[in-house]
């Protein structure tokens, strides 16, 4: 049965809850054996694209396991995700584009703007369930501060 788009939507909506709910094991779980993860920002400073992040599946999961021994932010973050466009590459292959707004609530329950950018996601559909080939989040903000080692 081909995957639907909805499907697809469902795929990227659950990679935010799980990110949200510090859910590592989850999120990796929606990923391809070849997942590739980018945080990329444009600096108009230096006229260039910096890459802040850039791990395969391995790299994340090493980075996952190593969190708790990083300084954080306290309190939780919050993924709001609007998929913009679903574009079938080929049978096989979807790219799909997102707004995301990253929202942090503080310990005291006070909530502000983290981060917004844009998902650019690659997802494999030759199985039966779409998984993520490929994230890029291409970050607005510019400046998001200390103690932020978990991927957006």
């Amino acid at each position: 049965m081909p995957v639907s788009d909805e499907q697809v939507r469902q795929l990227v909506g659950q990679a935010c809850a799980y990110l949200d709910a510090e859910d590592f094991d989850g999120f990796l779980g929606l990923c391809a054996r070849e997942f590739r993860y980018q945080i990329t920002v444009y600096s108009p400073e230096i006229s260039k694209k910096m890459i802040w992040l850039n791990h395969d599946l391995k790299g994340l999961e090493a980075l996952f396991a190593v969190l708790p021994e990083h300084v954080r932010l306290l309190g939780t973050l919050f993924r709001h995700v609007s998929v913009y466009r679903i574009a079938w590459d080929d049978p096989k292959r979807a790219s799909v584009t997102s707004s995301v707004l990253i929202v942090h609530t503080d310990s005291d329950g006070q909530s502000r703007l983290f981060a917004a950018g844009r998902y650019h996601d690659t997802v494999l559909v030759d199985g039966d369930a779409p998984r993520l080939l490929s994230r890029t989040l291409q970050l607005e903000t510019r400046d998001i501060g200390e103690g932020s080692q978990v991927p957006l």
